[in-house]
C-alpha cells in the first residue's frame, strides 16, 4: 500500500456529463424474459443507465464537461496548466486521448497532458496524480479528466453484465489553495487478480481476429459474449470487496489521524447496490452519509464516484471532509480523504 499525504491542494469545481440516451433496465429485454430482468435489477439496484450513442464517445462526454466547467468558473483557457484524462474506453490506441482534449479545449501547446489507464479505482488515481503535480507549487490550475462509454465494452447477452454498465464523464478543476488543508490517500493493487475483469483480446497479447470478435455461449445458463467483450466474475469480485475495502477505509482513518465521525459524506465507487448496502451496513455508516446514484446511471467505472459527487452533493459541500473510495478492475483499490471550500458544481450536461 502506499500512503500519500498532500497541502492546500483541493478540488475547486467539478462538472459531469452524461448522454441523453436513457435506457430503462425493466424494459431491456431483447435477450432475456421479463422475470429474469426483474431478479437481476432488483439485486443490482440499476434502473437505468446512460448509453452513448456510436459518435459519442469518453472524450466527447468529458469535453462537454469542462466545457461547462470553464464557463462557470470563468476560467482562461492559458491557465491551465496539466490536464489528466482517465479511461479505458480512449478514443484511439493512440494518440493519447489527453493531447485531443488539450487541442480541442483550445488550451496553450505548454499545457501538461497525458492518459491515465485505469477502472474503477481511476478518478482517485488520477486525483493523486494531479495533486502531486500541484503540490511542487508550479502550476496554477488543473483539469482532471475522467470519463468512460462501458456500454460499448460489454455483451448485452450476457446477463452477468448486461444490466449494469453505463456512460458518463466528469471534469474536475483542481487549484492550489489555503482552504483546502490536508487530504489524504491511500493506493493499491493486486495484479495477481488481473482476471477477475478483464477483457481479453483486442489488445498486443490476443490480437483482434475473426476468432476473437465471435460471440459465442460462455457457460451453461446460455451467456453469450466474444472474447473482445468484457468478463467480470462477481463473486469472486465481491470476495475481493470484503477482504480490502474496509481495513483500507481503517488504514487512511489511522494515517490521517481523522476519526470515522468527522466525515460528512462516504462517496463508494457505485459497484452495485448489494455490494455497496453491504459496506454501508459493514462500516456502520448512516445512509444519508452514503449518497449514491447507481440507480440513475449505473456503473460508469472510475468516472462513477465524481458522478454521485455532481449528483448528490451540489450545493453539499462548503467546509466538508468527504471520504472516496474506489476498487475494481486491475485489482486496484484507492480512498482519500478530501477537504471542500465551496466547490462550484453546475447542472449535469445531457450530450446528444
Amino acid at each position: 500500500m502506499a500512503f500519500l499525504k498532500f497541502t492546500d491542494v483541493g478540488i475547486k469545481s467539478l462538472a459531469a456529463a452524461v448522454p441523453k440516451n436513457k435506457v430503462i433496465n425493466l424494459e431491456y429485454t431483447q435477450y432475456f424474459s421479463a422475470e429474469e430482468v426483474k431478479e437481476v435489477v432488483e439485486k443490482i439496484g440499476v434502473y437505468e443507465r446512460r448509453f452513448a450513442p456510436s459518435h459519442i464517445c469518453a472524450s466527447d462526454l468529458c469535453y462537454a464537461a469542462a466545457e461547462k466547467l470553464l464557463e462557470v468558473n470563468n476560467i482562461s483557457r492559458d491557465e491551465i496548466d496539466l490536464l489528466v484524462f482517465v479511461s479505458q474506453t480512449p478514443d484511439y490506441k493512440m494518440p493519447a486521448t489527453s493531447v485531443l482534449l488539450q487541442n480541442r479545449l483550445g488550451l496553450s501547446k505548454k499545457t501538461i497532458a497525458f492518459d491515465v489507464n485505469m477502472g474503477c479505482a481511476g478518478f482517485i488515481h488520477g486525483l493523486s496524480i494531479v495533486y502531486s503535480f500541484m503540490a511542487t507549487g508550479q502550476m496554477k490550475k488543473a483539469l482532471l479528466l475522467d470519463g468512460e462509454t462501458r456500454s460499448k465494452v460489454y455483451s448485452p447477452k450476457d446477463r452477468r453484465t448486461a444490466f449494469i454498465f453505463g456512460d458518463g464523464g466528469v471534469a474536475a478543476l483542481i487549484e492550489s489553495g489555503k482552504e483546502f488543508g490536508e487530504s489524504y490517500f491511500s493506493i493499491n493493487s493486486d495484479g495477481s487478480k488481473a482476471d477477475l475483469i478483464k477483457i481479453k483480446a483486442g489488445g498486443y497479447r490476443y490480437p483482434s481476429s475473426i476468432e476473437t470478435l465471435q460471440e459465442k455461449v460462455v457457460d451453461e445458463y446460455g451467456n453469450m459474449r466474444s472474447d473482445e467483450h468484457g468478463f467480470m466474475d462477481g463473486g469472486e469480485v465481491f470476495n475481493f470487496l470484503i477482504k480490502e475495502i474496509p481495513p483500507d477505509i481503517k488504514r487512511i482513518f489511522e494515517f490521517s489521524g481523522i476519526s470515522r465521525e468527522s466525515i460528512d459524506y462516504i462517496v463508494f465507487h457505485q459497484a452495485n447496490k448489494f455490494m455497496n448496502d453491504y459496506l454501508v451496513k459493514k462500516l456502520k455508516i448512516e445512509e444519508a452519509k452514503a449518497p449514491f446514484s447507481i440507480h440513475k446511471y449505473g456503473n460508469t467505472s472510475s468516472v462513477s464516484i465524481p458522478l454521485t459527487i455532481a449528483d448528490s452533493l451540489a450545493g453539499k459541500l462548503k467546509g466538508k471532509k468527504v471520504l472516496l473510495s474506489g476498487f475494481g478492475v486491475g485489482m486496484t483499490w484507492a480512498s482519500a480523504i478530501l477537504n471542500f471550500d465551496d466547490c462550484v458544481i453546475p447542472e449535469i450536461v445531457e450530450l446528444e
